[in-house]
């Protein structure tokens, strides 16, 4: 049996991060990667992917960004190279392609048991930083449609040329949805975009980038404890942008002016009809009206601070839906052949076997990633401590606090363990 004081599920930037912290600590520790490095990048990302933060944001422990682009957007390859040359700055202790089937503690034991494909290991702490996107959500709705329909998840798309000849459905429009949705339409294919609820951000405001204004705020510090709603801000979908080609706006009704079909989000498919519920309009201004609210937040985080910058803009809606943006459309005479789910991800944590830290949908409940099981702890999830939680920019804070916990923890208990021989 392998023992080690602490074993770490999960080998992404989150993982690196807070075993980067443990070695400077000399803690000995072990990093368990179902893939390799990068794999979540190189893998489950679509061919044209870039980050919709500015590079200079990427400042993991010890490893800030220092290329020559840092107001730019990393590419999907760029962000596989960062992610592997920050490993490889420091060699963390790590065996990839290992399948953990099961962490748990025996009866009356304090340590944990760790199944996996290579064998079985104990640990005295264990920190899983597994992600949230497990399992790819496609709605039932799915099994409406005849079987010559070419069906993905957004997890699977790589680019236009994949997808069958024909139109092309994408149904949500958060960032994966909005993004893949252009990337189809740049290509020339016919789309159409099933439109939800999330919200939209500006790229770029009064002479900058909207999250160095965001950052200048204060914004990615805020705490969840702060958030009038925290159960509702750890799962709400993120603001739609895009770093493509420099980093622009996604105008949802400028696409549709340059010929993509949106509609509303989907209800239900019956006998070959796809229903979209009558929400479009409602959808794009609370998209809109998101964007103007952090527009304000910006003017007013400008003028209390007397700051110089050009004259403040408002967004004025390009176009509107009308009767031709149809709640039912026929697929096969529409020649709809393919559609992408763009509809997110369920956690799985089943093989975590503690039950009482989760919550009613299976998330897990800690307070800075520590849970009241002793000794487990989650990290690069979104929000667990500040809305930069889980990103390239604070994940390293999630680390640095977690890695002290543990650090703390063990002295604490060497301390103990010396006073208990000396009485």
């Amino acid at each position: 049996m392998n023992h080690y004081q602490v074993i770490i599920v999960g080998g992404g930037q989150a993982g690196l991060s807070v075993s980067y912290c443990l070695k400077k600590e000399n803690i000995n520790h072990l990093i368990l990667d179902r893939g390799q490095i990068g794999d979540s990048w190189a893998k489950r990302r679509w061919d044209s992917f870039c980050l919709v933060t500015p590079n200079w944001q990427c400042r993991l422990p010890g490893f800030d960004y220092n290329g020559n682009d840092p107001k730019g957007f990393m590419l999907k390859d760029e962000i596989v190279d960062y992610v592997k040359r920050y490993a490889s700055s420091f060699n963390p202790p790590y065996k990839g392609g290992v399948e953990v089937f099961k962490v748990y503690k025996k009866e009356a034991e304090v340590i944990f048991s760790i199944e996996t494909s290579i064998g079985n290991f104990t640990a005295t702490k264990v920190i899983i930083a597994a992600g949230a996107y497990h399992i790819p959500n496609v709605l039932s709705i799915s099994k409406g449609f005849d079987n010559d329909i070419n069906q993905i998840h957004s997890v699977d798309y790589k680019n236009p040329e994949q997808l069958t000849e024909g139109a092309t459905l994408v149904i949500g429009s958060g960032q994966s949805g909005a993004q893949i949705a252009e990337d189809l339409h740049i290509a020339g294919k016919e789309v159409y975009l099933s439109v939800g609820t999330a919200p939209r951000a500006p790229r770029t405001y009064r002479g900058k980038d909207a999250v160095e204004w965001l950052e200048d705020m204060g914004y990615y510090d805020q705490p969840i404890e702060s958030h009038p709603d925290p159960e509702e801000a750890r799962h709400k979908t993120n603001h739609y942008l895009t770093g493509r080609d420099g980093g622009r706006d996604i105008d949802l009704r400028k696409l549709a002016i340059e010929g993509i079909q949106l509609r509303g989000q989907l209800s239900h498919v019956e006998n070959g009809i796809i229903n979209f519920n009558n929400d479009l309009k409602e959808n794009l201004d609370a998209a809109d009206a998101t964007y103007t609210r952090i527009q304000k937040n910006i003017d007013a985080y400008i003028d209390n601070n007397n700051i110089k910058a050009p004259a403040p803009t408002r967004y004025e809606p390009l176009w509107e839906p009308n009767t031709e943006n149809k709640q039912h459309i026929d697929y096969k005479k529409e020649g709809i052949k393919n559609i992408i789910w763009c509809t997110g991800f369920r956690v799985d944590y089943n093989w975590i076997e503690f039950p009482h830290i989760y919550d009613q949908k299976g998330f897990p409940m800690y307070k800075r990633g520590i849970t009241e099981e002793p000794g487990l702890y989650f990290i690069g999830l979104p929000w667990l401590h500040t809305w930069g939680s889980g990103r390239f920019s604070h994940v390293g804070q999630d680390a640095i606090y977690i890695s002290n916990h543990i650090i703390d923890e063990f002295e604490n208990e060497l301390m103990v363990t010396c006073l208990t021989k000396n009485s």
